[in-house]
């Protein structure tokens, strides 16, 4: 059935839902976009040449949105300071919610909003895109099928040392290595590994020349409940981009196979007892290619079409708000790693933020 939906926010982000995730949603009938919301008025006109709404439901308050039009749930897109107010609105309507990541720019603000959410009874997706990129896609169904996995890694390195690029207030953040990215490579690992992680130690730095006021370079090594290890390097600041944002490298080292993700292409190289001592090794490009997955949307477009399919009956989203928390703990622990200089459990972390919260 057709979910209605209102849209809130049409900033950066939000320009990239109104043009390229929700459109396609539309197309297929899953949803009605019943009204979109924005506090600066200007960005409205973006809600009415896109998705064709009229000047009527556009707003620049969510809940007279909310009182005039009747609507399944509401999309969040704004600033994640601004997440915890927005869903409590939508929660007082009776809608269920689907946001962008993080769920709150605190842990504890994230917990209060799980809690909230799980006392309404109401239903809350966070959309980590990168998750379902299509390269990552087909990793994470490669290693699906392969033998069990020892460790993995994670490379994203590139070159955006100075402003331009992005807005200033990224420039500025603190911890924006791990708040910025490695919010999703984090959690990318974490589902690579299938098991809970418990414990991080973490250790990030501005190295010089860098214009971050927060630390935009970091070495995240995880620990996983089944024993899985992984290890994690980042940067927005080196000379060279080996792996920018969208072309990162992801390696998964099993008992009988090495899978390899590399700039959008997928690789297995199995375990030949012949190759034993064999120091040349192979390069890129060496490994027998795995099939990039097929299907109609990626990304939040899809992860809007699962959220749809969650309302109508179908299996809870992978990234609900319950299961999204625990990515959330591992990033703040890192965050609190870096500033102890020792490894620090998953799980105190988030027993920690409920207490606070």
């Amino acid at each position: 059935m057709t979910q209605r939906m209102v849209h809130v926010g049409l900033g950066g982000q939000g320009r990239h839902w109104v043009t390229q995730a929700i459109p396609p949603n539309v197309e297929a009938g899953r949803v009605d976009v019943v009204a979109a919301v924005d506090m600066n008025p200007e960005r409205l006109e973006l809600a009415e040449s896109e998705l064709g709404l009229s000047a009527e439901r556009c707003y620049t308050d969510l809940d007279a949105a909310l009182s005039e039009r009747d609507a399944d749930f509401c999309s969040v897109v704004t600033p994640p300071s601004a997440h915890e107010p927005v869903v409590e609105t939508a929660l007082s309507h009776g809608l269920d919610v689907l946001s962008e990541k993080p769920i709150a720019d605190t842990l504890e603000s994230s917990v209060r909003i799980e809690r909230k959410v799980r006392e309404a009874g109401a239903k809350m997706g966070i959309t980590m895109s990168h998750r379902y990129d299509r390269d990552k896609t087909t990793f994470r169904r490669a290693l699906a099928e392969a033998s069990p996995v020892d460790y993995l890694t994670a490379r994203y390195t590139g070159n955006v040392r100075n402003r331009g690029l992005y807005a200033d207030y990224v420039h500025e953040m603190t911890d924006m290595l791990l708040l910025d990215g490695a919010i999703h490579h984090l959690d990318m690992l974490a589902s690579f590994a299938d098991a809970p992680c418990e414990r991080v130690y973490a250790e990030t730095w501005v190295p010089d020349g860098a214009d971050y006021e927060g630390d935009c370079t970091g070495l995240v090594t995880l620990h996983f409940a089944d024993g899985t290890r992984a290890q994690y390097e980042g940067s927005y600041a080196n000379a060279t981009t080996l792996n920018g944002w969208g072309h990162e490298q992801f390696r998964a080292e099993c008992r009988d196979e090495t899978l390899l993700l590399d700039d959008r292409e997928v690789e297995r190289f199995p375990f030949d007892p012949a190759d034993v001592g064999d120091w040349s090794g192979f390069q890129k490009g060496d490994g027998e290619a795995v099939p990039l997955a097929e299907r109609p949307i990626w990304e939040n477009a899809w992860l809007i079409e699962q959220f749809c399919d969650w309302l109508d009956g179908g299996e809870p989203m992978a990234t609900r708000v319950e299961e999204n928390l625990h990515s959330m703990g591992i990033v703040f622990a890192a965050i609190e790693s870096s500033r102890r200089g020792e490894a620090v459990n998953v799980q105190d972390v988030l027993d920690d933020a409920r207490q606070r919260a």
